[in-house]
């Protein structure tokens, strides 16, 4: 028998068969039916494809009430899983589903991204569609009601739900609406309902009763298909008890460690400052708005925000106060002062950027008193706050969301889902250690920076990673401060150690940061080769699809079907036979032009996809919108087939057309839009002046602390003494260390063995590691390759 936990044991799955074993499992649909905007990571897939595993193939899987956990770091995107989930899970038969969490807060959040196709996080596709039918979302308060074809949520608070179910009233959720029906119950901020376990022994019976846990296990042992699918990214395996009972139940684990170390999170930054909370908090505005402009300059649309962080509510009411006098009699020699206690951190930095812009004191002051005015901060420390004031914490990345600073003591601790909290300012001064251990506030605000380093998703070109960091090789670059959450702090170096303590233990930080500086070797910048030398390198161009002239030119979809709702209602006896059915479905099958120019018109009219300039972007020969609709070359040769009874299908009513061509027209759009790359790599090369190519470097290698791996460590000191080699001594290689993965090390020490043998054929001999210097562009779809090496060589004669 297998004793290591279940997500061990999965782990030594993907090691051997491949990092797609678990993937692959995932039905394509699910991908298309996920809102576009939100691509599943690859540890995403590796989650949802574990758990289509377990479900369909895993031989060891409890015969009733499968219960997972998803131990996952906080900003890894668990509501995406649970969205993807669902939609699995209805293919598998679900229609019901509770969710449930701690906090009203988060209920708000999930209920408007699983139910609001308005919002700007909605998580679903704008139709759900599986084979021909079109599935709808809906809240329900209990499952005495719902639509069979539907996906039925009930979202509470697990205060609410045990509340509801103990104390029932009439028409509100018991106990024996889970007796006959499958539920899946989805535990976000799982750790919540574990005061059962960690506390049975010394429980009575009586007592155990009115546990949270007690009631989460009673509804899912009501029957025996259902399941619990628990998420966190704190559950506490060091307590024995927790430990026994996740065992078996911990799917994935995708620690913030991890999360940190593959480029998802912002980098983090302590910033002290030895002076008064007001000032602290001018800081953060100037730095914030640096941010701005930085992004501004580069065509980027961020609007940074700062979270003033108090220790009690009348403390944060009060800098509150204090802030708006402060910006509304904001003065130039204020502005000088803060320049001048900045020493050489970022302030001065952002000082020095307003300067070359030719930004006055009194031209950023402007700006300043209108971008953190009183309108545009927001106090989240009642009880009562307003809905709307819910949606607007709730949507802070949103273009028409005015808020730039959050004034707050602890009600954003947990469940805050903002991806542009760049600046956190601590405006207190206390410590709560215990012999050298950081305390639980500590502890907590350690957790909220975790929360803060979310990344927030830019991108310069097509090519870079757009949920990940990109300037990791390159620190000196000012889109840099874009992947930077600064933790801005009184000078008090024992507070900062106990958080630096708190930063590693959740992994948001490492145990030691390391900054590399590469160098060119002054030796090679003498060399005929660095001022004459070129590389050529292509580029990336746009796709002009010249050679696209209609459907036929792309791989899609020519044959679609669609059912027509038959209204029809059947009944048959409980003993014997059914009673034939009059209304039999049967098939026609029409050109898309056939329902009517006018319908197709209306529904193109529908569907922003369809707009003319748009589809010209796709289709650049395309002379008109009507050519479009009737000619053969597009939309004439794609059909439908339409299942009805036979009374609608001899005359279709106008509203039965339109929902044809929509349902046809939206799964067309999703082929068009993948049929073909935006861009492509150009066929010519460009040359480039070595020079102007190859710079000194800052790295900053993210480095798995525990891993005996070479990346990070210098050829002349290696973790293996193997891969030893003084490269300082060798002019054939242009940088003055390498600093790369085992594997390039002995790339390296190959190179050396043969340079015997190539100085025989060639004069010049330059072996260059490409250390994000320069990309190539590949023909078919423009991404971007960094090759690892290039090695020059030059004939006598060259």
């Amino acid at each position: 028998m297998n004793n290591k936990p279940l997500h061990e044991i999965f782990d030594g799955l993907t090691a051997a068969h491949g990092a797609d074993f678990f993937p692959r499992r995932i039905p394509e649909e699910l991908y298309a039916n996920v809102k576009g905007t939100y691509a599943l990571r690859p540890y995403q897939k590796e989650a949802l494809g574990r758990f289509c595993f377990f479900l369909e193939s895993y031989q060891n899987r409890p015969e009733q009430n499968p219960h997972l956990l998803f131990h996952m770091a906080t900003g890894s995107g668990k509501t995406l899983i649970m969205a993807a989930a669902i939609l699995y899970l209805y293919q598998q038969g679900y229609r019901n589903f509770i969710f449930f969490v701690n906090s009203t807060n988060i209920i708000e959040k999930t209920r408007d991204n699983f139910l609001n196709p308005l919002s700007s996080k909605y998580l679903f596709a704008p139709q759900i569609i599986f084979g021909t039918q079109q599935i709808h979302i809906r809240e329900v308060d209990n499952f005495q009601t719902t639509a069979p074809n539907s996906i039925n949520i009930i979202f509470t608070t697990i205060q609410g739900l045990h509340t509801r179910l103990n104390a029932p009233r009439e028409n509100a959720l018991t106990y024996e609406d889970f007796e006959n029906r499958r539920i899946v119950l989805i535990s976000d901020e799982a750790h919540h309902i574990n005061a059962l376990t960690k506390s049975r022994l010394g429980k009575t019976e009586a007592e155990e009763a009115t546990t949270w846990e007690y009631t989460v296990n009673r509804i899912f042992t009501a029957h025996a298909d259902n399941l619990l699918l628990e998420f966190t990214a704190t559950i506490d395996t060091n307590h024995p008890a927790i430990r026994a009972k996740y065992a078996n139940k911990i799917l994935y684990e995708y620690s913030l460690r991890k999360f940190r170390q593959d480029g998802y999170s912002k980098d983090v930054k302590v910033l002290q400052a030895d002076m008064e909370p007001i000032d602290r908090a001018l800081q953060a505005v100037i730095l914030s708005q640096y941010r701005r402009k930085v992004a501004e300059k580069h065509g980027l649309h961020i609007k940074p925000v700062i979270l003033m962080k108090s220790r009690i509510i009348a403390d944060s009411e009060a800098i509150e106060a204090e802030f708006h006098t402060a910006i509304r009699k904001l003065t130039p020699a204020r502005l000088h002062a803060l320049k001048d206690r900045a020493g050489e951190s970022i302030i001065r930095r952002a000082f020095a950027h307003f300067e070359t812009a030719g930004i006055t004191p009194e031209n950023l002051i402007r700006e300043l008193q209108e971008d953190f005015s009183p309108e545009h901060c927001l106090s989240v420390n009642s009880k009562s706050d307003s809905e709307e004031k819910q949606l607007l914490v709730n949507s802070l990345e949103d273009r028409d969301n005015p808020i730039r600073v959050i004034f707050a003591v602890d009600k954003l601790n947990e469940g805050w889902d903002v991806l542009n909290l760049f600046d956190i300012v601590r405006l207190y001064n206390t410590r709560d250690a215990t012999r050298g251990r950081p305390g639980k506030t500590t502890i907590a605000e350690a957790q909220l920076i975790g929360r803060g380093a979310r990344y927030f998703p830019f991108r310069l070109n097509g090519s870079q990673p757009l949920f990940r960091r990109k300037f990791d090789d390159d620190l000196t670059h000012e889109l840099r401060v874009l992947e930077e959450l600064h933790y801005h702090s009184a000078h008090n170096p024992r507070y900062i150690q106990e958080l630096r303590q708190a930063l590693i233990k959740t992994g948001m930080m490492p145990p030691a940061t390391q900054e590399i500086r590469l160098s060119v070797k002054p030796s090679f910048k003498t060399s005929d080769f660095w001022n004459e030398g070129v590389i050529f390198l292509n580029r990336k161009i746009r796709n002009p699809r010249t050679h696209i002239i209609g459907l036929t030119d792309i791989s899609i979809t020519k044959h679609h079907t669609y059912r027509l709702r038959t209204g029809r209602t059947r009944s048959a006896a409980i003993f014997g036979a059914p009673t034939p059915d009059d209304r039999a479905t049967v098939a026609k099958t029409l050109r898309l032009p056939d329902l009517g120019t006018h319908v197709i018109r209306k529904a193109i009219n529908k569907l922003p996809f369809y707009r003319f300039n748009n589809l010209r972007h796709y289709f650049p020969h395309l002379p008109s919108i009507t050519r479009f609709i009737t000619g053969a070359d597009y939309l004439g040769q794609v059909e439908v087939e339409i299942h009805g009874t036979a009374e609608q299908l001899e005359s279709l009513t106008g509203e039965e057309k339109l929902a044809a061509a929509i349902h046809v027209l939206t799964r067309l759009s999703q082929e068009i839009s993948t049929a073909t790359a935006d861009y492509i790599g150009s066929p010519e090369f460009f040359p480039h002046a070595i020079k102007n190519i190859v710079k000194d470097k800052i790295l900053h290698p993210i480095i798995d602390e525990n891993s005996d791996q070479e990346f990070g460590a210098p050829m002349s000191n290696p973790r293996d003494p193997a891969l030893h080699l003084d490269l300082s001594q060798e002019d054939w290689y242009i940088f003055d260390e390498n600093y790369g993965t085992a594997a390039e090390k002995r790339l390296v020490k190959f190179i050396r063995s043969a340079i015997g043998k190539l100085k025989k054929r060639y004069q010049t001999i330059y072996l260059l590691r490409n250390a994000g210097l320069f990309q190539l562009y590949r023909f078919s779809d423009g991404r971007a390759m960094e090759p690892d090496f290039v090695l020059f060589l030059i004939e006598e004669n060259g």
